[in-house]
């Protein structure tokens, strides 16, 4: 043999006997990324479908692992339940993951009979439960932890899919009374928060939150907190079209299950629990466990389903042409279930336009805690091609009936102090609901068309209900948005002009104008024609009559107001500017507390400055302007 080669292996078992006679080094170092760190510490069944690095951790110290425990899920939770070298919190959140991790794959397997699936859930979301407030650590003790963090988020979604779970399937669980009996469990109500109809009906569907993704909207607004965020859809009520008004058919709850017992014993003996909805507009928190908990919710999810299954935008062109499937009398569409304590904000949309107007506007200011806490919001939702003193006074009416319904003594905060929002057209209807006609309107077209007698009575009479109005007394703030007080001459455009020729009232509006129609009709004009009812783009026109006589009504000194508007015209001095539709001249108001000019076309309502303003006005104190 080679020298060489001779010499090589000596040295081999030379290091051979120095590594069995000192010991190899087992632990080495290396570093890892921020994203490697972060999943070490945050990846979980949820985030990345597979167990946690603390259920790991967990196995190894009972003598498993991950695919001895995957293999025979049943014994492995025995030895979790039954080990001695764990602690509470180790083992219930383990057990909350496990559960987890089996009820992902039976759904995923969908070969599993629903009340296995549900009794899945119920256990991950009972072991999450009592990790949470029957351990020796409160949850404020472990605020700052990765794990509990993991555990809420297994309680919130394995409530989620219980809740779902016993919606889908409540024709398939008898219920014994209040309760329902269902794979071993005896499970009970509290849906408060739904605001039930009286004949008791139930939502359509039950969707949660956070299944639902929106284009059109800028920010979908959350609170994290405690329970699973759900969007009710309730059934679309009977003559919809006929109401003055609509509860919101989308309203957004939270869902929270609480299992019976006071000790940590008790909670993983008992069969029982009862399933709770919270309307999270009302209640910021919520009491579980002896503890106060914030509550989850999604503020937006409602707001843009009710959006995005609306049809706004072709039935607002239907209305403005007259045609069938549209609307005939305005509707003050509710954003949230009605609350007594807070302030009403009340917003009009403009010409040939619906509560889509104010898709980011309403969203913003429901996404603003601060007024979330003090307002809610209103939208009215009117027959655009109507004249202007039609839509004043049966949105006055619409909005009346609302008030009336909600809160017959007028002593809630929501009935006073109530904020009109109005863009374009509906700025101009928002101003006339805040200012005083009284006979002025009346006492020029006696003057004009020198009316006398009988003749005269009969005319006034006729036109009252739209020309003799005073300031909505409940409204103390406006706020109006390029809004065309004194007309403008974009509506005398051929264009324009083409297009007005082709709106039209429909019979039913028709119906509701005809003594107005006869009182003009009466009217000695010179010509072959008489004065025919004008529509909504005759209104806006600067040469229009009604418009240049209600541009000077005084309004209600009670009203603090505040314009906003937009220029597109920024080569031009401001007194001479426009927004390509309305000019400045026209949507400026002396006595304004406040003007804002944003560089935008028509549209500015939607400009996010534009709702930074809103929120600043809104933000104001009562008793400052």
């Amino acid at each position: 043999m080679p020298a060489t080669l001779m010499r090589r292996l000596r040295l081999g078992a030379l290091l051979c006997a120095a590594a069995l006679l000192g010991g190899c080094a087992a632990v080495t170092v290396s570093a890892i990324s921020p994203a490697d760190y972060l999943q070490q510490r945050r990846g979980d069944i949820l985030t990345t479908g597979k167990l946690s690095a603390a259920a790991s951790e967990v196995l190894r110290i009972i003598g498993s692992d991950i695919g001895a425990c995957e293999a025979n899920t049943g014994s492995c939770r025995a030895d979790l339940a039954r080990s001695e070298l764990l602690s509470d919190e180790q083992r219930l959140a383990t057990l909350s993951e496990l559960w987890l991790e089996s009820a992902l794959a039976e759904e995923k397997q969908g070969g599993h009979a629903s009340a296995e699936l549900l009794a899945a859930w119920l256990e991950s979301a009972r072991y999450a439960y009592a990790y949470l407030f029957y351990t020796t650590r409160t949850p404020g003790q472990r605020a700052f932890e990765e794990r509990q963090t993991q555990i809420r988020d297994y309680y919130n979604y394995a409530v989620q899919k219980a809740v779902g779970n016993l919606f889908r399937h409540r024709g398939e669980y008898r219920p014994d009374g209040h309760v329902i009996r269902v794979a071993g469990w005896q499970i009970d109500s509290e849906l408060s928060a739904l605001r039930l109809p009286e004949d008791g009906t139930l939502p359509e569907e039950l969707l949660p939150a956070t299944s639902l993704t929106f284009s059109g909207l800028r920010n979908v607004y959350r609170r994290d907190g405690f329970g699973a965020d759900l969007v009710a859809v309730m059934p679309k009520p009977p003559r919809a079209s006929d109401a003055a008004f609509q509860e919101t058919r989308f309203p957004v709850v939270t869902a929270l299950i609480r299992f019976d017992g006071n000790s940590l014993q008790e909670v993983l003996a008992t069969q029982q629990l009862m399933v709770m909805l919270v309307d999270p507009y009302r209640s910021e928190s919520t009491r579980m466990a002896g503890q106060e908990l914030p509550v989850a919710a999604n503020f937006t999810a409602g707001y843009g389903l009710w959006l995005a299954r609306s049809g706004f935008g072709v039935q607002a062109l239907r209305t403005l042409f007259g045609r069938a499937d549209g609307i005939s009398r305005p509707q003050v569409h509710l954003m949230q279930p009605y609350d007594p304590a807070k302030r009403t904000i009340v917003m009009l949309h403009g010409l040939a336009s619906s509560p889509e107007a104010w898709i980011n506007v309403a969203n913003e200011l429901m996404g603003d805690e601060q007024l979330r806490r003090r307002y809610q919001i209103w939208q009215v939702y009117y027959p655009s091609n109507a004249p202007l003193a039609a839509n004043n006074a049966a949105i006055r009416k619409a909005l009346d009936a609302t008030l009336a319904h909600f809160d017959p003594s007028a002593k809630a905060p929501a009935a006073n102090d109530m904020v009109l929002i109005g863009h374009s057209m509906g700025g101009v209807l928002a101003r006339l609901m805040v200012s005083d006609a009284s006979n002025t309107l009346l006492d020029a077209i006696t003057e004009e068309y020198n009316l006398k007698g009988k003749k005269a009575e009969k005319v006034r009479a006729g036109l009252a209900p739209y020309l003799n109005f005073t300031a909505m007394p409940q409204v103390n703030r406006a706020i109006f948005i390029a809004a065309p007080h004194r007309g403008t001459s974009f509506a005398n455009h051929k264009v324009a002009r083409w297009i007005a020729n082709l709106v039209t009232l429909p019979i039913t509006m028709l119906d509701q104008l005809s003594d107005a129609a006869g009182s003009l009709a009466q009217l000695d004009t010179g010509s072959s024609e008489p004065l025919r009812i004008p529509n909504s783009i005759d209104n806006l026109s600067d040469k229009d009559p009604f418009v240049r006589l209600v541009a000077d009504l005084p309004i209600s000194p009670k009203v603090r107001y505040h314009s906003i508007m937009g220029n597109d015209t920024p080569d031009l001095p401001l007194a001479d500017s426009s927004d390509g539709v309305v000019p400045y001249a026209s949507a400026h108001l002396d006595g304004a507390l406040s003007e804002k000019v944003i560089p935008s076309w028509h549209s500015v309502q939607e400009s996010p400055q534009a709702i930074l303003e809103i929120r600043r006005i809104l933000r104001l104190p009562d008793n400052l302007p």
